[in-house]
């Protein structure tokens, strides 16, 4: 697909999805469209795979998607190629360039941003809720807070290595010559298998219903995380920033992201050792250093408990590959 086909069709999908472009499609032009594919499996589901770069920073307003009209849009964001090679300004990477998955309800409104110079590579499945609690089976009762329409929810998981790999599979291999759209259910299938595994293990939560600025709070708190996995972890900050109470806090921060404030920011820092440690080449000790550990046994012990051997086991297994 060339680069005006690729246009065409998402100008296109951009209105059945409820994104109202400007008469003059401003915003497509603000794209660079690297990868565009849409695979059609209506009435139950909608896979769209792409991979954009903008060239100025821009935000516009999502409106309800009603092509489904009971349903969740699940988004499998920044895996199709390393995170690393997203352009930015320094050697970090942007929190919302990190590997994720989010979903979120169909029927609100939600703001799209595209900061500049970021890759944005997703994999986004539209399901019908129907369809997916008929997936789900019996189990679907753990997972009531998404099936409910009365509330709001906005949930963020991370990128396991599974899900990964699957997503890698549909974004980067050519779609088959045959029983093309039942390769890519079998897939989109796989995903939601491995996704729901994954949601299963989260810490629990009575979920409520998130107000615009309780949600922009909590992801505030998220990046301010994030930028700072290098320092020591202080929780009264967090707290200064999110506006809310530390009780609060806690419970809308473990319901978005599935983990609490101090397990996400040691899982973020671990992330970031098994980066340098894999793609940098650095040693446990630099490693440890750099992430602001004086203890590198502690360090050690921690790393293994995510990862399941010990710093310097891993990095010899997996520097190899």
């Amino acid at each position: 697909m060339n680069s005006i086909h690729k246009k065409e069709a998402m100008s296109y999908w951009a209105e059945r999805l409820g994104i109202s472009l400007t008469p003059a499609g401003y915003e497509l032009e603000m794209l660079q469209l690297n990868e565009l594919k849409i695979i059609d499996l209506l009435p139950e589901m909608l896979l769209m795979v792409r991979s954009v770069v903008a060239k100025e920073t821009f935000c516009f307003r999502r409106k309800p998607i009603t092509i489904i009209e009971n349903g969740i849009s699940i988004s499998f964001q920044n895996i199709i190629n390393s995170p690393s090679t997203a352009c930015t300004s320094d050697k970090k990477i942007l929190p919302q360039a990190q590997p994720h998955v989010r979903i979120t309800p169909l029927h609100v409104e939600s703001d799209v941003s595209f900061p500049k110079g970021v890759s944005i590579q997703q994999v986004t499945i539209i399901v019908s809720l129907d369809y997916l609690k008929r997936f789900i089976g019996t189990d679907q009762v753990k997972f009531d807070y998404l099936f409910s329409n009365e509330k709001t929810l906005w949930i963020e998981e991370f990128m396991s290595p599974e899900i990964a790999e699957v997503v890698n599979e549909i974004s980067l291999i050519k779609s088959p010559d045959t029983l093309s759209d039942a390769y890519y259910r079998l897939k989109s299938l796989e995903l939601l298998f491995y996704l729901f595994k994954n949601l299963s293990i989260r810490t629990h939560v009575t979920h409520q219903q998130l107000s615009k600025y309780e949600l922009e709070s909590v992801y505030s708190v998220r990046d301010q995380i994030a930028s700072y996995i290098d320092r020591p972890f202080v929780q009264e900050e967090l707290v200064k920033i999110s506006g809310m109470n530390v009780i609060k806090l806690r419970k809308l921060f473990t319901q978005v992201f599935g983990k609490g404030m101090y397990p996400y920011y040691q899982h973020l820092r671990m992330q970031e050792a098994a980066r340098l440690l894999r793609d940098e080449y650095l040693s446990v000790s630099e490693t440890g250093y750099r992430l602001g550990f004086s203890n590198l046994s502690y360090f050690g012990r921690l790393f293994e408990s995510h990862f399941g051997s010990k710093p310097k086991k891993w990095a010899q297994q997996h520097r190899n590959r």
